[in-house]
């Protein structure tokens, strides 16, 4: 692989996990209103989640390398980029809102506002490199089971 191929690569790995890692700096000391709240059954302990994200959001990174250096014209690479650039904001956005905010209902919109960008996501990734979308399935999971959570904290308290 040449030098540029996978510094690019870094790039949108390194990128994609900032987001993260920017969005857990600004929510705060989640893991003390995680303990609080009244969780529905299956809940996983909360050390786990960040450990998933990282995997996740490295999966997600090395999905838009493959768009961004993929045959497609330049116009499907934009829309493909500009889906996926719109699903990792509202990411972002949804964990300040549940954990910083704490405004739980408005958290489970946007976490079914991200689901359906995930689907559209993984729709107009399959059509340009179908792997891009592959790895974005365990995303796509996790963040139905997000949702699931999401929905029972909301009920449960």
């Amino acid at each position: 692989m040449k030098k540029t191929k996978i510094t690019d690569l870094l790039i949108f790995i390194v990128g994609t996990e900032l987001v993260g890692v920017l969005s857990g700096i600004i929510a705060g000391n989640s893991f003390s209103f995680y303990k609080e709240i009244v969780r529905p059954p299956f809940s996983p302990p909360g050390w786990i989640f960040p450990i998933v994200w990282i995997i996740l959001y490295a999966l997600m990174g090395i999905s838009a390398y493959f768009i961004y250096t993929s045959k497609a014209t330049a116009r499907q690479k934009s829309c493909a980029l500009t889906v996926y650039a719109i699903q990792l904001v509202v990411n972002f956005l949804w964990s300040i809102v549940f954990f910083r905010l704490e405004m739980v209902g408005l958290s489970v919109i946007i976490i079914l506002l991200l689901l359906l960008l995930i689907v559209v996501m993984i729709c107009v990734f399959y059509r340009i490199r179908p792997v891009a979308a592959y790895l974005n399935i365990p995303y796509l999971l996790w963040t139905a089971f997000a949702s699931y959570l999401n929905i029972g904290v909301l009920i449960l308290n």
